[in-house]
């Protein structure tokens, strides 16, 4: 993988002495919201690093496949944009929805990619990403820190493992934005984003396995109220936020209620935010790291700067890896630090081209 370049790179001269003309190299660019923050600064950027950018969503995506000779075997295309013809695509977002769908969509990416064209993040790293199982076991076999971790596929094997836990989270497979978290402790159990009445713990067990197939359990991480999401490209992690949970809530993604400060990074967690976006094989990822126990001497300290540069490692358990992200928002990091991620990412996209 092509490592990226350092930050004052992104503000080069240009050679004036070159007086060559170049063609402008068309990148197409996979959204679904045009509104996204995202989105729009990727368009944006590219337009700074003097690509041709080309929006186009991929559920409008329709393949023609021939088998005559004097055709291509496929014509890719989604609107008037003939995806072939692309020097380069980045998946913002392929589409939620139906399973043939998804999966369609997936398939035109790996077929493009096989034909010459760089899509990033490659279609396999953003599906290793959101599978968090799987996700879990790549980011394991890399020998990256991580919570816990049990998959099962019954009632009783379940609340076994949640017994054994004592402080246990239930989260989908393939979930997004904090929804649909389960955390099980003293026997009962809370939902991140809806409110229910006292359930028993085998009843909401054996519901969520019914509509899930297996469950995905994990060990709760006691924590300072807070995770980081770290923003990788290539391999430098450009930036980091803390998210901090809504009051009542144990939940920290910013849309579930949460709110996000400045973070700096320590270099074990600039290594392992980096070495988790390897693991998934993304050129660009969102790395949620969790902090673990507060040293003593941290919930003491009452200076908020101090807080903000140094807490991080400092902690009993170390810092662990809860989930990557293979299409994340750069919105957080920007409104923090004023840091553009789709910049590098643009600027890496410049280096491989």
């Amino acid at each position: 993988m092509n490592s990226c370049k350092p930050p004052e790179y992104l503000y080069r001269k240009l050679d004036h002495k070159d007086t060559r003309s170049y063609p402008m190299k068309k990148i197409g660019i996979a959204i679904t919201d045009p509104e996204d923050w995202t989105a729009r600064a990727l368009v944006n950027a590219a337009k700074e690093k003097g690509f041709s950018p080309f929006v186009l969503d991929l559920r409008t995506a329709e393949v023609s496949i021939s088998s005559k000779t004097s055709e291509p075997a496929a014509l890719f295309k989604a609107g008037k944009i003939l995806l072939s013809d692309l020097d380069a695509l980045i998946v913002r977002d392929a589409g939620a929805g139906a399973f043939e769908g998804v999966s369609f969509r997936f398939d035109i990416l790996r077929e493009l990619e096989a034909g010459g064209v760089p899509v990033i993040n490659s279609p396999e790293a953003i599906q290793n990403a959101a599978n968090k199982y799987h996700a879990s076991y790549l980011l394991a076999k890399a020998g990256l820190p991580i919570p816990e971790t049990i998959a099962i596929q019954s009632v009783e094997a379940a609340l076994r493992v949640v017994a054994r836990f004592g402080d246990a989270v239930i989260k989908p497979v393939y979930g997004y934005k904090g929804k649909d978290i389960a955390r099980i402790k003293e026997g009962e159990i809370r939902f991140s984003d809806r409110k229910t009445g006292p359930v028993p713990v085998e009843e909401a067990l054996e519901s969520l396995l019914e509509d899930r197939g297996m469950l995905y359990i994990q060990e709760f991480i006691e924590n300072p109220g807070r995770d980081i999401r770290a923003f990788v490209v290539g391999d430098t992690a450009i930036g980091a936020i803390y998210r901090k949970a809504a009051a009542g809530s144990w939940v920290n993604n910013l849309s579930q209620g949460g709110s996000a400060d400045r973070c700096v990074l320590t270099d074990e967690q600039k290594e392992i935010a980096v070495k988790a976006s390897l693991a998934v094989g993304a050129t660009f990822a969102g790395i949620d790291i969790i902090e673990g126990p507060e040293d003593q001497n941290e919930k003491e300290n009452k200076n908020k700067n101090k807080k903000i540069e140094d807490r991080g490692n400092r902690n009993k358990q170390g810092s662990r890896i809860l989930e990557v992200n293979g299409t994340p928002s750069g919105k957080g990091i920007f409104d923090a630090w004023r840091i553009n991620p789709a910049e590098y990412i643009l600027e890496y996209l410049q280096d491989i081209l």
